[in-house]
């Protein structure tokens, strides 16, 4: 799968699930993400869990549910704040 400049693919799901036959699901994010104050910590923990040798693409340790909305807070968090407003209305 291509991924487009300036993005990179993750791996999210726990482990587990993988050994009950649960696929890990893969998304596409900006890299820019990577440097976000609400990633560090996940990524810390998938530093932790796997190491920094692995194959494939980034794996975080989370459920697809709690990186769905920590992506939402963090594209939240990057819109201007009159972008806001204008979907407020």
């Amino acid at each position: 799968m291509k991924v487009k400049k300036g993005w990179v693919t993750v791996q999210v799901g726990w482990e587990e699930e993988e050994e009950q036959e649960r696929e890990l699901e893969r998304f596409n994010i900006p890299i820019w993400y990577l440097y976000h104050p609400l990633l560090e910590g996940l990524l810390q923990r998938a530093y932790d869990v796997y190491g920094y040798h692995t194959h494939g693409p980034l794996k975080l340790p989370c459920s697809v549910d709690d990186f769905l909305h920590l992506r939402w807070r963090i594209h939240k968090e990057s819109l201007p704040l009159h972008h806001h407003f204008l979907h407020s209305c």
